[in-house]
């Protein structure tokens, strides 16, 4: 498996920075929140799209992802949520990104059913231009649909292979999911993993990796028995709590955990 961690860690970094921080810890990748606040979002220009995608390759670190913030399943027209997905998916493709993430984001009237025909209906049709770019849009798992089992509800309706999974461990295991659970859910479809740790249910400040309670070790053993070699992505939220250690202190020792986490499942 390969290691990434989030620019969400390090809110407004310029991408020459996260790209330095990215090779000087041995990370393999970087996922991009793709966020107006960030330096790529799809509002920039063809110009800065090159030159992210052009810093990127000079580092040797690869984009994972881009994570996005359209929201597939929430109340309202299909068009302006569909739009965005088609702006998340140029973009990734402009600067070398195989996928964009995007959100559940179900509202509270609506029914489980509808929620899910809304997002599998939506996904399915952005689903045509990820394919013509190559580019596979992640389902994650987060707010209304935080489980696998939630997840594959939408999935299993969409049924095209541009549309995939994120799986998120924090939120699958606040949804009372087992990773074993999670992972036989998702495995037709799983594009990557987000982990990251925290100290309760009701403490959700990001701390190192291994200081709290999500299940990483039994997650990276599922993986691994089962074979999966894809992206392990360190999500650490410092964007939400200024008062969390910051992650450039923070990433080698996480390289280390995730590596023995890896090495200990082989």
């Amino acid at each position: 498996m390969r290691l990434a961690f989030s620019t969400l860690g390090v809110p407004g970094l310029p991408i020459p920075d996260v790209v330095r921080l990215a090779a000087t810890h041995g990370y393999h990748g970087v996922e991009l929140r793709a966020h107006p606040e960030e330096p790529v979002h799809p509002g920039i220009g063809p110009d800065e799209r090159a030159d992210v995608a052009a810093e990127f390759k000079a580092g040797g670190i690869e984009i994972l992802g881009l994570a996005g913030y359209a929201r597939v399943a929430a109340p309202g027209d299909d068009g302006p949520v569909i739009e965005e997905v088609r702006r998340l998916l140029d973009l990734a493709h402009d600067v070398g990104a195989p996928y964009v993430r995007v959100f559940p984001g179900g509202g509270p009237e609506q029914t489980r059913e509808r929620a899910d025909a809304i997002a599998a209906r939506r996904l399915g049709t952005a689903a045509e231009h990820a394919a013509d770019l190559g580019v596979r849009i992640l389902l994650e798992t987060h707010d209304s649909h935080r489980t696998g089992a939630d997840a594959i509800r939408v999935l299993g309706l969409v049924g095209h292979r541009y549309v995939g999974s994120l799986w998120d461990v924090m939120h699958t295991w606040l949804g009372g999911e087992q990773p074993s659970e999670t992972y036989a859910a998702l495995s037709p479809y799983l594009g990557y993993v987000q982990v990251k740790d925290i100290a309760s249910a009701e403490d959700k400040t990001p701390l190192a990796l291994g200081a709290g309670v999500l299940p990483l070790t039994e997650c990276v053993d599922v993986l691994s028995r089962h074979g999966w070699d894809g992206w392990l992505c360190w999500e650490y939220e410092k964007r939400w709590y200024e008062e969390a250690a910051p992650l450039e202190d923070l990433l080698g020792a996480g390289r280390l955990h995730l590596a023995r986490l890896l090495n200990d499942s082989a």
